[in-house]
């Protein structure tokens, strides 16, 4: 059977870079890689086929050679060298590890099983004030998570006694199995990939070499935090299997709602209040911060409900800089829901004085209306 184009394998053009081919390929090994399909002949096929495209059509060499003569640059004629006793596993590690990491790669370490048997991430929710989050303030955590076993020390193994290095694997946790010009590397089944055996289980933990208790931390959350960020306390998390890496632990902040501040990053918002009196004269106003202080503001005459006023530098930290946000005070205007006799008189001659003298937004509008109705 003919063999298919490389370029139609991969899914790009004779003129696609070098990164575009990498990229086509990475979504096809991603998609079709031994690993991930397990006993999928189709897929296996699929992924040995982009693989030997990827091979010619990254290296500018074989790709002009290719695009010379065909397949055929690589079946004896035009120079060219087959792949009948092309090692793939070793030529394609470095790919491999760039895309998936040394899992499905052609070489494996401690390291890299060391990571698979890495301890599970842990999450915890921390409510706080919107005044704890402006000051900043030190918090003890108490969660529930798998430890390391002290009987055992985590390996697993009972007390004079030790873990065997798996003679099927050689300690590699990974086995390797040559399917034609193919190399595939599989979790070993006598180990389950740990690169160890125990004869004798720890009592405590069931060779498990972790258990189930209390951890308490203390953790600082810093001023400015904001709510959803997260903290990170490496190690903290899940204790690994049988002596591997713990995970770590993510503290999620929620910040509690505050009944006069809103906050929307580092500004700090809230409305306030003044009669329509002072707010046509003008009037000076102690207001609240969020750092528990006063600040005194001018109201201006003639100050329009609506107007936001700012007061710099009064809003919330900004998170690993040595700066604060700004206060931002809306007004608003509260008109008198009853009035007494002297009031009513008072602003009833008001009324006759301002008729007058319209005010210059009200007479826009007006004259805006006017003009609409006559269209």
């Amino acid at each position: 059977m003919a063999k298919r184009d490389y370029y139609d394998i991969l899914g790009v053009e004779k003129t696609s870079t070098k990164e575009d081919i990498k990229k086509a390929y990475r979504k096809l090994a991603l998609k079709y890689h031994p690993d991930k399909t397990k006993g999928d002949k189709k897929s296996e096929e699929k992924f040995k086929e982009a693989s030997e495209a990827y091979h010619v059509l990254s290296d500018e060499k074989r790709k002009a050679n290719y695009d010379q003569f065909g397949h055929a640059a690589f079946e004896g004629a035009g120079g060219g060298q087959g792949f009948s006793n092309f090692d793939f596993s070793s030529s394609f590690s470095d790919i491999f590890e760039d895309f998936f990491g040394d899992s499905f790669g052609g070489g494996f370490s401690s390291s890299s099983r060391g990571y698979e048997n890495r301890g599970s991430d842990l999450r915890y929710d921390i409510n706080i004030s919107l005044e704890d989050a402006y000051r900043g303030l030190e918090k003890k955590v108490k969660y529930t998570t798998h430890k390391k076993c002290k009987d055992c020390a985590g390996s697993g193994a009972a007390k004079g006694s030790k873990p065997i290095t798996c003679s099927y694997c050689k300690g590699k946790g990974k086995i390797r199995t040559n399917q034609g010009f193919f190399t595939i590397q599989q979790t070993c089944h006598n180990c389950s990939g740990y690169g160890e055996t125990i004869s004798k289980p720890c009592n405590i933990c069931n060779g498990n070499g972790k258990i189930q208790g209390q951890e308490n931390v203390s953790v600082k959350i810093p001023q400015g935090v904001d709510d959803g960020n997260r903290i990170r306390l490496s190690g903290k998390g899940e204790a690994g299997t049988k002596g591997a890496t713990s995970g770590d632990l993510y503290l999620f902040i929620s910040i509690d709602n505050h009944n006069l501040f809103k906050r929307s990053e580092e500004n700090l918002y809230y409305e306030l209040p003044i009669t329509f009196s002072d707010a046509a004269l003008g009037t000076t106003v102690e207001v609240p911060s969020i750092d528990g202080g006063k600040s005194k503001i001018k109201i201006p005459p003639g100050t329009q409900h609506g107007k936001q006023l700012r007061l710099r530098g009064k809003g919330m930290p900004i998170l690993r800089r040595s700066a604060f946000g700004d206060l931002y005070i809306r007004i608003v205007t509260e008109v008198p829901v009853s009035l007494s006799k002297r009031q009513k008189e008072i602003l009833e001659e008001f009324k006759k004085i301002e008729d007058d003298k319209p005010n210059p937004m009200i007479k826009a509008f007006f004259e805006k209306a006017k003009k609409f109705w006559k269209n």
